[in-house]
């Protein structure tokens, strides 16, 4: 079934490439994004199993699967509308482009080993960078670069670290580095090894899940990607850096260097907020601000992670939670510049006056995004703030509380200022181009989960994340 689904995925990119038909490239984005789901069943039906000797449909990697199905279709029809306007050369280029970015991401979910993780994460770096230079601007090709640059670079450190792993073997000839392979040989391994190897894959895939120290390069791909390439790339494509550094800090869980890995997380999460707090309080470009949000958000799960207990939980709730928020602002976004023609701080103003049902989404999307109570990520955050409490680290906790006080002004006074305050510097253009009430459906569907599972988490999302951290349940 991998190997279909793969092939497919090859399939429907070369022949909207090869056609440049909107109407085809239409029909096979929607097919793509409906194969995608059965695939995702599919992967329900057989969790724990390995196909093809390297991919496992293990709990962790098919929880995010099924996070990336469930935004497949309204991302796919949110690029319909953005595309709309562009020659079918552009448009046919973008869609291929997003279904392989989808089929690398679903790949790096599954992924059984060490270098088939690796190899799936650097292909997501190619399929981004056509997603990123979509508008072919100035702006469009500097983010591009250095897109493809830093993440490059990322990726190259986090070889390293896989290379590091290779010498717990003893002998260069026996190592297939799966992860199965690497958990029976953990404990008898050098530490020291251990330590460089994760370090490296904390630094290089970090690229992916925009953490500190290499989180700069979302921060630029968000300013010019198409709003719903800014929704994958904040999301799903951050899940795939959080998973990669996870599976690797799992493995090194039985290790004597767990405490050492802990403590690095929670200084990288800090330093994160931390960064994401004094840039937000500055913040002059919508997409950067939220980019900047997501930065927060990661830094949480670092956190959490690090934190131990209950903060394994919280991680992967959290994650769930901010990529049906944050997906359902970017895909706002979109709208908002089809509106008020403009993504600069300072130009915006009256949304609520001229798109009641966008403001309405930016509206709920804050709430969500900022743990407001009835926000799912409310319980994910006081979990980590429990667990904290738990391990009697006061001073992070005030730390992060602080922190968090700066963003939450931020990012309130900011939307509060788009929906309902004139602009400071120019009028804002009484006109709502083609921009239709019925395309915030998906947003809506989105924050209503988030305010669902505040209350009640269903036993196959629940039952999935204990599975991913039986390994730390006591």
């Amino acid at each position: 079934m991998i190997l279909l689904f793969f092939s497919a995925a090859v399939v429907f990119s070369s022949l909207i490439i090869l056609l440049r038909n909107k109407t085809f490239t239409k029909i096979v984005s929607v097919l793509y994004a409906g194969l995608l789901i059965v695939f995702t069943f599919y992967s329900w039906n057989n969790l724990n199993r390995t196909e093809l000797g390297y991919f496992n449909f293990n709990s962790a990697g098919v929880l995010l699967l099924s996070v990336l199905a469930l935004l497949g279709i309204p991302t796919v029809y949110h690029g319909f509308i953005y595309t709309s306007g562009d020659d079918p050369k552009k448009h046919s280029i973008y869609h291929a482009a997003l279904i392989m970015l989808m089929t690398f991401m679903a790949g790096a979910y599954l992924a059984n080993g060490m270098t088939v993780l690796w190899i799936f994460v650097e292909a997501t770096t190619l399929a981004v960078a056509a997603l990123i230079y979509h508008d072919r601007s100035e702006a469009a090709l500097e983010a591009t670069w250095k897109y493809v640059f830093i993440c490059s670079t990322g990726i190259a450190l986090a070889y390293l670290g896989i290379l590091f792993l290779g010498f717990i073997y003893g002998r260069g000839d026996a190592a297939n580095l799966s992860f199965d392979t690497l958990a029976g040989l953990i404990k008898q391994a050098n530490p020291l090894y251990l330590k460089i190897a994760f370090l490296f894959v904390l630094v290089g895939f970090s690229t992916k899940m925009g953490l500190f120290p290499m989180h700069t390069v979302t921060i630029d791909a968000h300013s010019v990607a198409p709003p719903p390439v800014s929704a994958l790339i904040s999301t799903t494509l951050m899940n795939v850096g959080f998973l990669s550094i996870f599976r690797v800090y799992t493995l090194f869980a039985s290790s004597e260097i767990l405490g050492f890995m802990n403590h690095v997380l929670i200084l990288s999460g800090i330093l994160s907020l931390l960064i994401a707090s004094g840039y937000m309080l500055k913040a002059k470009h919508l997409k950067r601000m939220l980019a900047y949000s997501s930065l927060e958000n990661m830094g949480l799960v670092a956190l959490a992670i690090g934190i131990g207990g209950s903060g394994y939980y919280a991680a992967f709730l959290l994650i769930i939670l901010h990529s049906l928020a944050k997906s359902s602002l970017f895909y706002q976004m979109g709208q908002l510049s089809r509106v008020l023609h403009t993504f600069r701080l300072d130009d915006c103003g009256r949304y609520m006056a001229l798109y009641p049902a966008g403001a309405l989404v930016l509206i709920a999307g804050m709430i969500s995004i900022m743990a407001i109570p009835p926000s799912g990520l409310f319980i994910s955050e006081l979990m980590i703030f429990r667990a904290l409490v738990n391990n009697n680290q006061w001073i992070v906790l005030v730390i992060v509380i602080l922190l968090l006080c700066f963003i939450l002004y931020a990012m309130s006074t900011r939307i509060m200022h788009i929906v309902y305050s004139n602009p400071r510097k120019e009028q804002v253009q009484e006109t709502i181009s083609d921009v239709k009430p019925v395309e915030t459906i998906s947003q809506f569907l989105f924050l209503g989960l988030v305010v669902i599972l505040c209350f009640y988490q269903p036993e196959f999302i629940s039952g999935l994340i204990n599975q991913s951290i039986d390994i730390f349940l006591p």
